[in-house]
């Protein structure tokens, strides 16, 4: 019998810019095991344009913090030596790694070039609104330290296909750089019109050669780290079929094992199937809805029918392609996807991904460890820790689910033969003190449970019919289950 698979987002938006991050990672390896995690999911990896941006301002795919660039060898988080350090601890550790991959723009060129452009409405990049001109664009990417150390590629205007800034007239605008077969890409989301452009100098995945030298990197990255797989950033932006042609390639040369879950950041559960439908279910995806969803619950508090929680969620239409989480570093407080579960809300939150039996939970490194930056958030590890307790040891077998009341839901995990005293009771409340009578089994008849949130105190003994009243605080979760003896 296999041990749930539970994944760590292993950063938050304002980790140390010392470049300890790293180091931090090895440290810290053999701790997450112990707690649960198998996997983490690191941070852009790549050089970025300066040392204090968080990854996705990326520069230079090829350098993971070993050449001279943009201020500094090392990136963000550490030099090269000190990520393969990381990766390697975390691999003898038993944890697989996925690295964040940002391939829809580059940052920080070298230098300027001069081509024609259109600009383009920024609310409908499909109306055009201006006649072509020539605009003063930072596209030009020589890698002049690097030299051609791993890849000779040198990026060029004719590489991108937008971009937003005219440093001839210092000006801010969506700009559609015109060339042969040049426009924006189709099979991206329909938002603005198109939503290919995003930001930067927008990599243009209609030209051939761009295809075959973003895949040949693909290949180098995880040659190069040992990594056993990729988060995909920003994929709604970027051709859908290129997506599929590069996890295709990459799976045919790594191995079927080798693992993909992608930004798709769309709350509406038509476009994410409709996403994964067009890849062929290739890769998995992180549940935006449930992300929403939890959200709102925090937000709304008793008002929000607890009942419905995962109506219209990937994880409920798509258990298998889901990787479910609370937040992340975009959904945190004052960033550009602000959407963070209250306090009150959040252990139960996590109760809700980590304790079910569907999906692949995510724990958010700004929920654990906490947030830094001007306003800071404190770590939530003590009511995190011991749902992955449970979540290790607790929660398998069948799952019988008790969703039958606005305001108290609670779901049973029946255990597993093979993993001693498995098996467990979850009961949430989003208003008054609540409890919910549900059957566990009558082979547990006169088993003494206990909370393991410790947020109360009781102990319930199973009935001989097999059935117990399991209790909640107000607005809290309980995690009930058989001691360790």
């Amino acid at each position: 019998m296999k041990r749930n698979h539970t994944m760590m987002q292993f950063f938050e938006w304002h980790v140390s810019s010392d470049g300890s991050h790293w180091q931090l990672l090895k440290k810290l390896a053999p701790e997450l095991k112990k707690r649960g995690i198998d996997s983490v999911w690191i941070p852009p990896v790549t050089k970025a344009q300066s040392v204090e941006d968080t990854g996705y301002g990326v520069y230079d795919v090829y350098d993971i913090g070993e050449f001279d660039q943009k201020g500094a060898v090392r990136t963000k988080y550490g030099t090269k030596q000190e990520l393969l350090d990381a990766i390697a601890a975390c691999k003898n550790n038993g944890i697989n790694v996925y690295i964040d991959v940002v391939m829809n723009h580059k940052a920080g060129a070298d230098e300027t070039e001069v081509f024609k452009v259109i600009e383009v409405d920024q609310f409908d990049r499909t109306k055009e609104i201006s006649d072509p001109f020539d605009i003063e664009g930072w596209t030009k990417f020589n890698f002049t330290n690097r030299k051609d150390t791993y890849s000779s590629f040198k990026w060029s205007f004719e590489h991108f296909n937008g971009t937003d800034y005219d440093a001839k007239r210092d000006k801010t605008g969506i700009y559609k750089i015109i060339g042969d077969y040049k426009d924006w890409n189709k099979n991206v989301t329909d938002e603005f019109g198109n939503y290919d452009y995003l930001m930067f100098a927008n990599i243009d995945y209609n030209h051939p050669g761009v295809k075959k030298e973003m895949i040949q990197w693909g290949k180098w990255l995880a040659d190069t780290t040992k990594c056993n797989g990729f988060r995909l950033d920003a994929i709604k932006h970027i051709n859908h079929d290129f997506i599929k042609e590069f996890v295709t390639e990459m799976i045919r040369y790594r191995g079927r094992n080798f693992y993909f879950v992608g930004e798709f950041w769309n709350p509406e559960l038509k476009a994410c199937q409709e996403f994964l439908n067009h890849i062929d279910y290739s890769i998995d995806l992180f549940d935006v809805s449930l992300h929403y969803k939890l959200h709102e619950a925090s937000v709304s508090g008793s008002e929000f029918d607890l009942s419905t929680i995962f109506n219209d969620t990937l994880v409920q239409t798509h258990p298998l392609h889901a990787v479910t989480f609370v937040d992340n570093h975009d959904s945190q407080p004052n960033e550009s996807l602000e959407s963070w579960v209250e306090d009150w809300f959040k252990q139960s939150a996590y109760a809700l991904i980590l304790l079910r039996q569907d999906g692949y939970p995510c724990v958010f490194y700004g929920d654990y460890f906490g947030i830094g930056g001007e306003e800071q958030v404190d770590g939530k590890k003590e009511a995190i820790d011991p749902l992955l307790y449970a979540r290790y040891h607790k929660a398998y077998g069948e799952q019988t689910d008790y969703f039958d009341h606005p305001n108290t839901i609670g779901w049973v995990r029946h255990g597993h033969p093979e993993i001693l005293h498995s098996g467990c009771a979850v009961v949430i409340s989003n208003g008054k003190d609540g409890q919910k009578r549900m059957y566990v089994g009558e082979e547990r008849a006169g088993e003494v449970w206990v909370d393991f949130t410790r947020t109360r105190s009781d102990q319930i003994t199973i009935q001989e019919d097999g059935t117990a009243v399991f209790p909640v605080n107000e607005k809290s979760v309980s995690v009930w289950a058989l001691p360790e003896v």
